[in-house]
């Protein structure tokens, strides 16, 4: 069967999911407001020039999930949801996924952003498959650890691959979808890479490669 996998930041939603969290955690109160804003800034401006060390960043970003009830977490996020992720969902997105869906495809949301986050998105979408950076959990409480390999650049691969062996399935005929440079590295193995209203460099990749570029927006 046919695999479409899809970027979910800046691809499917008209936003990114995990720079708006830190902010609304900020919002919130649920943590050190200057400080957390000005680091989920610097993360986020790293992460578009490609110079972001994902360590570092979970280090940081996954610290909140240990540091406050689940409770309190999981009713935050519903909010979230509500107020911030709702209105970015984009509807050529939505259409996108449902036109793979129709064709009878595998669909797979792949995303650097923590499971925590997106699993609710990929819900939106009536995604069944997300590959998302774990975080780690230990005797039902989170650790602000990351679990295994952070899916983020090669990462992404990597999850990937794995995924493919777990559920036999492999990548002819596939497609992927992303807007950023950071996902060059699964761009080149799928049949039919498409940039999404991508960044400067992975526009000059696609158009240097002769791959599709579209909007959504």
């Amino acid at each position: 069967m046919t695999l479409a996998i899809f970027d979910l930041d800046n691809t499917l939603l008209g936003g990114d999911s995990d720079y708006l969290w830190g902010k609304y955690l900020v919002s919130a109160g649920l943590v050190d407001g200057d400080y957390y804003e000005r680091e989920n800034q610097r993360f986020y401006d790293e992460y578009r020039r490609g110079t972001l060390n994902i360590y570092e960043f979970l280090d940081f970003s996954l610290r909140p999930l240990a540091e406050n009830p689940s409770d309190k977490l999981i009713a935050l996020r519903k909010r979230f949801m509500a107020e911030k992720i709702a209105p970015i969902i984009l509807p050529a997105g939505r259409a996108l996924v449902d036109k793979h869906r129709q064709q009878g495809h595998i669909l797979l949301i792949i995303t650097a952003t923590n499971r925590f986050v997106t699993e609710p998105i990929a819900d939106a979408f009536k995604v069944d498959h997300l590959l998302a950076t774990d975080p780690e959990i230990s005797d039902g409480s989170y650790t602000g650890r990351v679990a295994g390999i952070p899916t983020f650049r090669e990462g992404k691969v990597t999850r990937l691959r794995q995924w493919l062996s777990q559920n036999s399935v492999n990548l002819a005929g596939s497609w992927f979808y992303s807007d950023s440079h950071n996902d060059l590295p699964l761009l080149e193995m799928v049949s039919h890479p498409v940039a999404v209203d991508p960044d400067e460099t992975l526009l000059q990749h696609a158009e240097m490669k002769g791959w599709s570029v579209i909007s959504l927006r």
